[in-house]
């Protein structure tokens, strides 16, 4: 799979982002997209795949809060 494009799904519920493909065996949790996107980097190791997170509804909208909740910090 060297080089490849990994698609990961992507849903977001109280215990954080959950993706989910075939390649992994498990789905992976994290508390941030960052964090999701490294897990599943580590996970496909010694692979070297380009992820792209695909969000669902839900993580689409957790995603647009915490953009939110981060801009108006800034301000």
């Amino acid at each position: 799979m060297s080089g490849d494009r990994l698609e990961v799904n992507v849903t977001f519920d109280e215990r954080g982002y959950i993706g989910s493909a075939p390649e992994l065996r498990l789905p992976v949790m994290a508390l941030s997209l960052g964090g999701l996107r490294r897990k599943i980097e580590i996970a496909m190791l010694p692979d070297d795949v380009r992820v792209v997170l695909q969000l669902d509804g839900l993580a689409e909208r957790e995603w647009e809060r915490h953009r939110r909740r981060a801009q108006e910090q800034v301000l």
